[in-house]
């Protein structure tokens, strides 16, 4: 069974990493080569108390998705 989602579908659900249950942030951009999706690349979720310093983008490897829901994709082995 084909599954398509749109990358504006994805960019709406949460990143949730599955073995501390951190929201991790959203999707910003995504790693493509010949026409296979490689990276999610993340937005890391910013506290108030964050909010004005610089943190980097988070890469998760396509392989590290356990299951994309309704409302938010869960992740494993972040690095």
């Amino acid at each position: 069974m084909v599954i398509y989602m749109r990358l504006s579908e994805l960019q709406e659900k949460d990143i949730v990493n599955l073995i501390d249950g951190k929201n991790l942030g959203k999707i910003i951009d995504v790693t493509v080569e010949n026409g296979k999706m490689y990276n999610l690349i993340i937005e890391p979720k910013r506290f108030f108390l964050n909010i004005f310093q610089s943190r980097e983008e988070i890469t998760i490897r396509w392989e590290n998705i356990e299951k994309i829901g309704e409302d938010v994709i869960l992740v494993k082995n972040i690095n």
